[in-house]
């Protein structure tokens, strides 16, 4: 990877996004908790929810990750609350396409997820990116099993 290409990949919006991202921290009393790792780079994220008709109404994340996934984090924590297990995984299917098949950014509310079009040609760095989304897809079923059981 050149200067340039790094210069590229780590833009202003990518660096701004990574400083300040929604809901950071853990919740005292979640629904559902779920922690994922990239086995590549070591970056963690760990999401709480908080669920109601099956929508979350509490988002609280702690993450450890590489500027590109703590902004993926900070769209993923902008838009989380409201949202159903349906359209979060739609959300990580979509950016999977994205990075992986050239397809279009994800649809709003985590149409954000843009600004790391750049990184399509760094695969090295997708699971670090993907890693908000996956922890949240796993604490909404974590949710979903401990409000059932």
């Amino acid at each position: 990877m050149s200067d340039s290409d790094l210069v590229k990949l780590y833009s202003g919006r990518i660096l701004a996004l990574a400083a300040d991202i929604p809901h950071l921290g853990r919740l005292s009393a979640p629904d559902g908790t779920a922690k994922r790792r990239s086995p590549l780079c070591g970056s963690t994220v760990t999401v709480d929810v908080t669920v109601a008709d099956g929508r979350i109404t509490g988002f609280g994340q702690d993450v450890k990750a590489c500027a590109l996934g703590q902004a993926a984090a900070a769209v993923v924590g902008a838009a989380a609350l409201g949202r159903s297990r349906d359209e979060v995984a739609l959300a990580r299917e979509q950016l999977v396409a994205m990075l992986k098949a050239g397809g279009p950014a994800p649809d709003a509310p985590f149409d954000g997820l843009e600004v790391l079009l750049p990184a399509r040609e760094y695969a090295n760095r997708h699971a670090s990116i993907l890693l908000s989304l996956d922890a949240t897809v796993d604490a909404l079923d974590a949710a979903e099993a401990k409000l059932a059981g």
